[in-house]
């Protein structure tokens, strides 16, 4: 028989590395529900139009995107982002504005797997749609801020550069497409190729070769507009007001076609890599008119789970939880008294596990040492007839008799009150 193993650019996460993902979840929520986001789930495959929207030329587009004929004839692809999704599903259901939701989940491009990037990939995200304020913008970046420092990372910057609206973009593009086609000698092959597609995307190159030619082309902050200019000092000032740090870089530009004004990204200065950039954002304002829906801004942001997860193993924060439970049950009659108490205390609200298969009580002890449990329930013939459990420290190796109907009493004394999972019938 063959032996099966993930396909090429995804793995399992297996305990207790899954066990951090959900508390980075669970952190991430709370963090962000504080400010009034609320949860969507949008679909992971949508019409492969939906996300076409992020940019015919970009490579998301041109080369990553899983699309596929479904067995009805539609063109559809699985996710490789999830704001052009959540952009649909307000065209779609018209929410009153602000909308602010947050989401998690994978998303999925074709392309080379390596440290923190996979083909099956996991985002969280906010976004927030109908609000011009740069005030929002500021609380949008604040809440990664903010995030990232509830994990314990010190080694972030921020880098927030403005795209300025659609003229002040379109301005800039020929700008930059007349400056780079009369320096394309200079140029890598992989950067000449580029040009032809998006001269934007130029910007994103750490090749040596292009290095020279980038740091003299022009930068967009001569092409912004009043108003774009003004959005974004007030964005500046209220980060200042926050003390939030920040470097502007005028060359930094994202690797999606629809962001506009407000651009930003999250760096880890912990990781070695040209790969640091662990999340970004930036507004999107004429996203959601391209999918079918009214005139209406946006803005968001998406980190990167894997990459933010080797920032923090780089800075030695945020680490697995350790796999253990409370309670580990020994029964050495049947096996039937440690299914009831198991049960009851699950009930009680602590966390409990027992060993199967009728094993011996030396072979039960040492799968309780193994699960980390704070005690051990003995339970033998002597225990059953008084009616009481033998219940061990598994620390200091100290025993005692605790009545029965004493049991939860006990847990509560020694390990805190907890919240029952079985309401009181």
């Amino acid at each position: 028989m063959p032996t099966f193993q993930t396909s090429p650019g995804t793995r399992d996460i297996l305990p207790p590395d899954a066990a951090r993902w959900r508390q980075f979840n669970a952190i991430f929520a709370d963090t962000v529900e504080a400010a009034g986001y609320g949860c969507i789930i949008p679909p992971i495959f949508e019409d492969a139009t939906v996300f076409h929207r992020i940019g015919e030329a970009t490579d998301v587009v041109s080369k990553e995107m899983y699309d596929f004929e479904d067995k009805g004839g539609r063109h559809v692809s699985l996710r490789p982002e999830q704001t052009a999704s959540v952009c649909r599903a307000f065209a779609q259901h018209r929410p009153t504005t602000p909308w602010k939701v947050w989401y998690t989940g994978p998303n999925f491009r074709y392309e080379k797997a390596q440290a923190g990037r996979y083909r099956q990939f996991d985002q969280v995200g906010i976004e927030a749609l109908g609000v011009h304020d740069s005030d929002l913008d500021v609380e949008v970046i604040a809440l990664a801020w903010k995030f990232y420092q509830r994990l314990g990372l010190s080694n972030v910057q921020l880098v927030i550069n403005s795209l300025g609206d659609d003229g002040d973009r379109a301005r800039y593009v020929d700008a930059l497409r007349q400056y780079l086609q009369s320096h394309q000698d200079a140029l890598t092959p992989e950067a000449r190729q580029t040009l032809e597609r998006n001269p934007l995307r130029v910007l994103d190159s750490k090749r040596q070769g292009d290095l020279d030619v980038i740091a003299s082309a022009p930068t967009i902050k001569a092409f912004l507009s009043v108003e774009a200019n003004e959005h974004f000092e007030k964005v500046l000032t209220g980060l200042r007001a926050l003390a939030i740090p920040f470097t502007q870089n005028e060359y930094l530009v994202r690797g999606l076609d629809y962001y506009r004004r407000t651009s930003f990204e999250f760096v880890s200065t912990a990781l070695e890599s040209a790969q640091n950039a662990i999340g970004g954002g930036g507004r999107y304002d004429g996203l959601v008119q391209s999918l079918g829906g009214p005139d209406t801004p946006g803005i968001g942001f998406a980190l990167g789970l894997d990459r933010t997860l080797l920032a923090c193993d780089a800075e030695g924060v945020f680490g697995a939880p350790k796999s253990s439970v409370d309670v580990f049950v020994v029964d050495v009659i049947d096996g039937t008294h440690a299914l009831a108490v198991t049960n009851n205390i699950q009930d009680a609200g602590y966390s409990a596990d027992r060993a199967f298969d009728g094993r011996s009580m030396k072979a039960q002890m040492k799968s309780a040492d193994r699960s980390g449990a704070r005690f051990a329930i003995i339970i033998a013939q002597d225990e059953v007839a008084s009616g009481s459990y033998t219940i061990r420290d598994m620390a200091s190796a100290q025993q005692q008799l605790v009545a029965k109907s004493d049991l939860v009493e006990f847990l509560t004394r020694n390990l805190g009150k907890r919240t029952p999972r079985r309401s009181p019938s």
